[in-house]
């Protein structure tokens, strides 16, 4: 069992009372049955994410829409196994739902998984997200402390030319600063 299923598994055990109903559906091999648990009216958020989180890291798109939810979820362990399980699942709408979610104002408090997903995805909206949900962070008094770092983090990672401006913009906030000098000596070298 892999760390994030172990972590996600002991986590919802704990919330559903190690109910039978928790154990069924842990147990089940039966991915139909799982994405039917998906749908079925009156089921609890935690039957709901570990389903999804199951069907998703199997690669089975019918948890593409809970995941998504899940991705943009006040409790940040359901944020953190959504986006686990949404980069296995192979969904060509993720790098897109991703973007949304980070670039989404009225929700960027949300937008730390969605960021981090972005990146490990590599995608080509990754970048322009990140750009965006940077350039926004660098207002004065900005509370999305964690939310910046990560942007500048990703930029960095993804080694893409065009995060160039935004960082350098970066380093006039003390609290990024640092992050945007690592993550600008990852670009490129500009070709003069």
């Amino acid at each position: 069992m892999d760390e994030a299923l172990r972590s996600l598994t002991e986590r919802l055990r704990t919330e559903a009372g190690a109910s039978a109903a928790y154990e069924r559906l842990a147990a089940t091999e039966d991915p139909d049955a799982l994405a039917a648990a998906l749908t079925e009216p009156g089921q609890p958020l935690w039957a709901r994410e570990l389903v999804a989180f199951r069907l998703g890291t199997a690669g089975d798109r019918r948890a593409f829409e809970t995941l998504v939810l899940l991705l943009n979820h006040r409790d940040p362990q359901r944020c953190a196994s959504a986006a686990h399980a949404l980069a296995r699942l192979g969904d060509p709408r993720t790098a897109r739902a991703a973007a949304a979610l980070a670039t989404n104002e009225l929700r960027v408090a949300y937008a730390l998984q969605p960021v981090r997903l972005l990146v490990e995805l590599r995608a080509p909206e990754a970048v322009p997200a990140l750009i965006t949900t940077l350039e926004r962070r660098l207002r004065p008094h900005d509370p999305h402390r964690k939310v910046a770092l990560a942007c500048a983090e990703g930029l960095g990672a993804l080694g893409d030319v065009r995060a160039r401006v935004v960082l350098n913009e970066a380093l006039a906030h003390p609290a990024l600063a640092e992050t945007a000098v690592r993550a600008l000596a990852r670009l490129p070298k500009e070709r003069h």
